[in-house]
């Protein structure tokens, strides 16, 4: 199985990092070298400097022969542009992208992009906790 990870910030490279323990191809495309330093010695695929929006630096990383393609750079713009290259132009039926706006994330799933929305996770699981407080009774308050 390949994949290509399309950002290696905290989420893409710890997704990078994961995909290959587990014996996956990977091709780690990032404009910042420096942020490959995230992957750590062991890491056993392979980076690409550039920005994915360069058909050429998609190709090197294995678009053509990805499995997979994750998208999670800092940006829901570029995410955007950038998954829809993978699925539209490079075919690749499993895109999946990072959206932190819960409103266009929601759209885009409309479109058959895979979006995961931290955002939206952020808000249910910090809801579902405050609702899961058991609040004791408090003294009434004398005047």
């Amino acid at each position: 199985m390949h994949a290509v990870v399309v950002g290696c910030g905290r989420v893409g490279s710890a997704v990078a990092r994961q995909l290959a323990d587990e014996s996956w191809s990977v091709g780690v495309i990032d404009e910042a070298v420096e942020a490959f330093n995230r992957l750590g010695p062991t890491f056993t695929g392979e980076t690409f400097e550039g920005h994915a929006l360069d058909d050429e630096v998609l190709r090197l990383a294995g678009i053509e022969r990805a499995d997979a393609c994750v998208v999670a750079t800092n940006g829901d713009n570029t995410n955007l542009v950038v998954a829809q290259v993978a699925m539209k132009r490079f075919d690749n039926q499993c895109v999946v992208v990072r959206i932190l706006d819960p409103a266009r994330a929601d759209f885009y799933r409309t479109l058959g992009l895979r979006t995961i929305s931290p955002t939206k996770t952020a808000i249910s699981e910090l809801l579902d906790a405050a609702r899961a407080c058991e609040i004791p009774a408090r003294e009434p308050v004398s005047t």
